[in-house]
């Protein structure tokens, strides 16, 4: 992502991304390749403190400062996880916190129509995700 690409050029790559897939099946799959291509989460970030609750699954969200912005690393032991935490990273990393807490991810999840595509587990999964990603940048 280059640093001109504003959060909602990102949506709308994603929107797009999604609507050329069609059905939920191809959406999820894509979803997990996403997954696929986070970085490994150092050991060291791997902490009870970088684990993110509520999650169906084992997710942790590490953020670290580089200047104005704020870039996540994330990992989780599940897939479909993963991918929605890439996914939620391709949005958030490298981003201001008043652009982080200026855009409304709910309404961006619901434009992908990830939330129901997902079991309400997941759908609470992937919010947390979301509230730790916003606790940062209120925190920073």
């Amino acid at each position: 992502m280059t640093d001109a690409s504003s959060i909602d050029d990102v949506l709308a790559e994603l929107v797009e991304e999604f609507d050329l897939l069609g059905d939920w099946e191809g959406r999820i799959e894509y979803v997990i390749e996403l997954g696929k291509g986070l970085a490994p989460l150092t050991d060291e970030d791997r902490t009870e403190a970088n684990k993110v609750p509520g999650c169906a699954a084992q997710v942790w969200l590490a953020v670290r400062r580089e200047g104005d912005h704020l870039v996540f690393a994330a990992d989780s032991d599940s897939a479909l996880s993963k991918g929605n935490i890439a996914l939620l990273l391709r949005l958030y990393s490298g981003r201001t916190p008043a652009e982080i807490l200026g855009f409304d991810a709910r309404a961006a999840l619901d434009r992908l129509g990830l939330p129901s595509a997902l079991t309400r587990q997941r759908a609470n999964g992937l919010n947390s995700m979301v509230g730790r990603i916003r606790d940062a940048a209120a925190t920073a």
